[in-house]
């Protein structure tokens, strides 16, 4: 279990940094987490510890089962039972990342999705990025974190997304969350994300009226070549 709860340290310790190195977080905002579904362990940024204070040892192992921290003396992201819910709602999730990046947030505070316009998205989400709806009094008010999860997870079911087809979302008057196959892929879902809703704020100031949206067949064409069992975008067996 410590050879588990110390590689799985590591691999979240990276992409913490990565996360600081790519722009998208501004102070102690944001956090990254991981997880070993074997030994039933999440791990996950410390609340409000700098990144560049930030060391392996820190990143707090969490009991995937009840939320418990384990091996630590520090305190688990605020976040952490939104991570928890992603993880036992979507199997195939290996990392999330949570940030308060610019464009994205302006979004998510205007309550508006990513929209899928064109190939640059259809590339990387199959699909329109989703925006949930707003939390209650009741939700906030009690288990808000644990419900940010829950809100997430409903959206996905509602809408009948796949979330590893679109493995990202806005939450309403927050945020986005992204995630991905590891802790390094969610970050780089995070920083496609950010880029796409930057995008997708200049097309509504380009056209206001609105735009025409690619034919489905062009979307699904341009996803799945590079996912999926036919994929042939890149060299085959590299990563």
């Amino acid at each position: 279990m410590a050879r588990v709860a110390r590689a799985l340290r590591e691999e979240v310790h990276r992409a913490n940094m990565a996360l600081a190195r790519s722009g998208l977080v501004m102070g102690t905002f944001g956090n990254v987490s991981g997880v070993d579904r074997e030994a039933g362990l999440l791990a996950i940024k410390p609340s409000g510890v700098p990144y560049d204070a930030l060391r392996p040892e820190h990143i707090v192992p969490v009991s995937l089962a009840t939320g418990e921290v384990v091996d630590s003396d520090l305190r688990p992201s605020s976040d952490t039972p939104t991570h928890l819910e992603l993880y036992r709602a979507f199997p195939s999730c290996g990392g999330v990342v949570h940030t308060h990046s610019a464009h994205a947030t302006a979004l998510a505070q205007a309550g508006l999705p990513v929209r899928c316009l064109g190939t640059t998205h259809a590339d990387h989400f199959r699909g329109d990025v989703p925006v949930t709806r707003p939390l209650r009094k009741a939700e906030v008010a009690k288990d808000y974190e644990r419900n940010t999860g829950l809100v997430i997870v409903e959206t996905f079911r509602r809408k009948r997304i796949s979330p590893d087809e679109v493995a990202a979302v806005l939450v309403a008057s927050h945020g986005p969350f992204t995630w991905g196959q590891d802790a390094a892929h969610a970050v780089q879902n995070a920083e496609v994300l950010e880029y796409l809703a930057r995008m997708d704020i200049l097309v509504h100031a380009a056209a206001p009226r609105g735009v025409k949206r690619p034919a489905p067949f062009l979307v699904d064409a341009h996803y799945l070549r590079k996912h999926g069992p036919g994929a042939y975008y890149g060299q085959k067996g590299r990563k």
